[in-house]
Formats: structure tokens, sequence, C-alpha cells
């Protein structure tokens, strides 16, 4: 959808992008000036596969002061986004066959990442009236004797669902009867959080040692093109991720690790910034998306996505006579007639839904909203 927004807007055509996962904030300029210091300092040469060990340790501090977490600089495995971690993660645990349950919705490259490692993807279905929650007694009927991993978002994309303490605890009583089960737990949206402090599965004593914790800095300091993320896990798991690494892409980019240490040993004054902004911004799109008839809407926990009910619009056609179908058919409308580019909730696992990113200005969410509200108005 990005790309086909790109190409209308090549064409002279107004098109406002709700589509793409990232902040429209700028990285902050304590860690711009940390990356221009790396290579005045000449960190230009490979960095270990690991990662440096003082953003290793700097990761470690994180971990432990943010979230009461103990690791140590052996357990950190540094890549070059979130992105790899998780795909590292799941090349490192799954043989073929293997079964990985993945609630729905997802964010979009789960299931092609179980694929390449020749494992099954078990989906467990959620739905807007559960706040896109699964239960314990969901989960327990998901497992068969071929699980191997459980993974799941929280802050998800693409829904803004955040896990409380006690729903976290409740998965737990599960877990804790099936020791065999790993648990891949996506953090990288852990500072867009509205509701109280982030509850990492991790902290449960019981299956710690089984938790694979994912996280990183695109999101919460806005840097998506600086592609630094890492693992959090125990030392058998990050030792085989560090042996993969080793024999794919080696150790990420020297500047970006510098630029990490910083982001991190300076505190979150710029990350709480971004965040009031899409606080605010949400309850803007909040108030629009319930102002147009058939779209229904919850209000999301954390990151900065709405993934809208839609399937009412279902059968009817567009002025042109073309059937809406399902989820990609109302977002490739959207775009065309309401120049406003979402991305159909088919792509993560939920049909009836699209998912809406605010990462965008005030001006940009208020007109892209309206446009949406009159394209639906004109199915007929």
């Amino acid at each position: 959808m990005t790309k086909l927004g790109r190409e209308l807007a090549a064409k002279g055509i107004n098109v406002i992008s709700l589509s793409v996962g990232e902040p429209d904030f700028n990285t902050p300029a304590h860690v711009k000036d940390a990356a221009k210091k790396a290579l005045d300092d000449n960190y230009t040469r490979y960095s270990p596969v690991p990662g440096y060990p003082d953003l290793r340790q700097a990761i470690v501090n994180k971990l432990k002061n943010e979230n009461g977490l103990d690791y140590d600089i052996s357990q950190i495995v540094v890549s070059t986004g979130a992105k790899q971690s998780l795909s590292n993660v799941i090349l490192t645990l799954i043989n073929p066959g293997e079964e990985v349950i993945i609630p729905t919705p997802y964010w979009v490259s789960y299931s092609e990442m179980v694929t390449l490692a020749e494992g099954k993807s078990v989906f467990i279905d959620t739905d807007i009236e559960s706040n896109f929650k699964i239960t314990p007694a969901q989960l327990e009927e998901a497992i068969t004797p071929n699980t191997k991993l459980f993974m799941f978002s929280s802050p998800c994309n693409p829904t803004g669902s955040v896990y409380s303490k006690d729903e976290l605890a409740a998965l737990v009583t599960v877990f804790e009867k099936h020791p065999n089960i790993f648990i891949l737990s996506d953090e990288i949206y852990e500072h867009i959080n509205f509701v109280d402090q982030h509850e990492s599965i991790a902290q449960f004593d019981s299956i710690r040692d089984r938790v694979i914790i994912v996280n990183g800095f695109s999101k919460a300091f806005a840097m998506t093109g600086w592609r630094l993320g890492y693992i959090a896990a125990n030392k058998e798991i990050a030792a085989a991720n560090d042996k993969l690494q080793g024999q794919t892409t080696s150790g990420t980019c020297s500047i970006a690790q510098r630029a990490g240490i910083v982001a991190y040993e300076q505190g979150l004054e710029s990350v709480n910034t971004m965040k009031e902004a899409f606080l605010r911004r949400r309850k803007l799109v909040y108030d629009l998306l319930n102002d147009i008839p058939g779209v229904k809407t919850n209000l999301p926990e954390g990151a900065f996505y709405f993934f809208p009910e839609i399937s009412s619009f279902f059968g009817k056609k567009d002025p042109e006579g073309n059937e809406i179908k399902n989820s990609a058919d109302l977002a490739l409308y959207l775009l065309n007639f309401g120049h406003v580019a979402t991305v159909g909730g088919d792509s993560f696992g939920n049909d009836n839904y699209i998912r809406l990113s605010y990462a965008a200005s005030d001006e940009s969410l208020i007109e892209a909203l309206r446009r949406i509200k009159e394209a639906l108005t004109n199915l007929i």
C-alpha cells in the first residue's frame, strides 16, 4: 500500500499515508551527535557479532532499571533491527514441522518467518470484543505435542493492545504446565504505552529461562532507519543466535551501535515527548473513527495504530460498480478514491479489519479521516 501510495503521489495526487509503521519524529539530536562522534572516533570497522560489550551492558542496565530483569551481557545479542532478532530466534529454535502459536492479528512477518524455518503457524483468533487478547483457555486448546514456541507482541502491532500483569500471569499458568514451550515476547513498542507501566512476561520466574525478549531502538527513539535491535534470552539461545548471525550478517552497523549506547544512557525525555503527541492523536483519531457510520473501533492501549472493524462495507460497490469483497479491496478503494493509504487486515490475519497508523500530524489525520468518511459514505 505504501508503494501504491507513492506511485499515486508521483502522478501529482495528494495521498495521505497511514500505512507506514514508523514514528513521524526525527531521531533525537543527542543520538545523532553520538553517531557523528563515532565517525570522528573511527568506529568504522567490523563490530563483534553479538554487539559491542558496552552497548550490551547498556541494554543489561536498561532491563534492570526499567523492567526489573537481571541479565548479563552473555545473554544479549544485538542485531540489524528487531526484525532480524525475531528471525534469528525462530531459525535457531524451530525445526521442520514444529508448531508456533501466534495470536491474531499479528505483525505480517511472524508467520512468514515460521515458514522460512519450515515450521507450522498455529493461529489463535481474537477480535475487537476481547480487545484482541487471548485467554488461557484459548492458549491451552492450541497447544499440541508439536508446539515449540509461542510468539506475541505487547504493545501489539497492529492493534495497540497491551497485556496487563494479571493477564500475563494467567497465561503463565498455562506455560507452567508445558515446560517444553518457549515464549518469544516482542516488546518493540514498550515505551509507547498508555496504561500504567510496561509489563514483560519475562518477569515471571517460573518461565523466565524460556522467554526470549525482542526489543530495539526503532520506535521509542525514532531510529527506524538505523536498524538496531536485540534479544535477551538464556545463554544457550543467545549463543545459538550469535552463531547463526556470525554466518549471515555478522555484527550490525558500528555507528548505529555507538548511538544506541547514548540513547539508553541519556534517559527518556525525547521518548516521553513523542508519547504525549501520540496520546493526543489517539484521542483525535478515536473520536473521528467513531463518527463514521459502519466503522467499529476500540481504544488502543499502546503503539500508534487503530485496527477498526469494517466488514459492514463488504458487499457494497464503489462508484464504478466494483464490489468490496474484503479488507484488501476496501484499502485499495480508500487509496484510489479517498487518497488515503491504509493496510488491509488480511495482511495481519484478520480480514474484517484495516490498520491505520496515527504517526502523522494532527492536520493530516483530520484530513485523512474526513476523506475516509466521505469515501465510505459513497459506497453503494
